[in-house]
């Protein structure tokens, strides 16, 4: 087993990474969401290790320090997208299992979906299609109550209110004081919180739209998850156009990659041993 932490040169910015795994094993790439960095998988990683496979973590967009653009434009999907594409470049990696949980499922549905010639499969955590959201969002009232807290992250206060005591709201949503560290730093949680301000106003249909998917999925979900409803889990079906595993975990909260990664991690060799 090798680890090497690396920067990567992309769009003006620099990413933190992180390679590791036996040296021939299949890639995995682990794409984390709001408001951790790639820190998330620190217990998946060496579960997928002994299924022989290679893991490539990104510190996204934001949560690089040396990845945090002005602007709230700087940070639309199109632009998450890109990093990951272009950071695989950058290293050579022609194709790879993708794996992204909250924002990171966002990012990793769009890349299955737009780069199908890159990805072997896709373990989408937590977050549905985004299709599948819009008609979750469209036929009952359960994920909109879920979703009601976007509405706050995108004030221009938000960067107080979250950080203030130590980032108390955040913990008391199950997110670990060493987890938040890194954006409580001064003037970090701004670029994490642009995702939200770059693709949540507006025409967020429009913002979100993703084709359907193409490449072998499974869609792990958590029933004791607050803020993603089982509507926009199951719904993710509808639009995938080939092998598909919807994978329910009872009494798990949101936060997978952590309190359930013996799961995860089963479910990402799983998805790799079907390819």
């Amino acid at each position: 087993m090798t680890t090497s932490r690396l920067t990567v040169e992309h769009d003006g910015l620099t990413f933190d990474v992180e390679e590791s795994g036996p040296a021939r094993g299949p890639w995995v790439v682990l794409l984390h969401g709001f408001p951790v960095n790639s820190q998330c998988y620190d217990d998946v990683i060496p579960r997928v290790h002994e299924a022989g496979l290679r893991t490539l973590r990104i510190d996204q967009r934001g949560y690089s320090p040396g990845a945090r653009p002005d602007g709230v434009d700087a940070y639309r999907l199109d632009k998450l997208v890109g990093d990951v594409i272009g950071i695989l470049t950058h290293l050579n990696i022609s194709y790879s299992m993708v794996v992204g949980h909250d924002w990171g499922g966002i990012v990793a549905w769009h890349l299955a979906a737009k780069h199908p010639d890159r990805f072997t499969g896709l373990v989408a955590v937590s977050t549905g299609h985004p299709s599948a959201m819009r008609d979750a969002l469209a036929v009952s009232d359960d994920q909109r109550t879920r979703s009601a807290y976007i509405k706050d992250f995108l004030a221009d206060d938000a960067e107080d209110k979250l950080g203030a005591r130590d980032g108390i709201l955040l913990r008391r949503a199950g997110v670990s004081a060493e987890e938040l560290a890194p954006i409580l730093e001064p003037g970090a949680l701004t670029g994490p919180l642009n995702w939200y301000r770059a693709n949540f106003a507006g025409d967020i249909a429009a913002n979100l739209a993703c084709p359907p998917v193409e490449i072998p999925t499974t869609m792990l979900w958590s029933d004791a998850d607050t803020a993603l409803g089982r509507e926009q889990a199951e719904f993710s079906g509808r639009y995938v156009y080939s092998e598909y595993r919807f994978s329910e975990l009872a009494g798990v909260d949101h936060w997978i990659p952590e309190n359930a990664a013996a799961a995860l991690a089963t479910e990402i060799s799983l998805r790799s041993s079907r390819f």
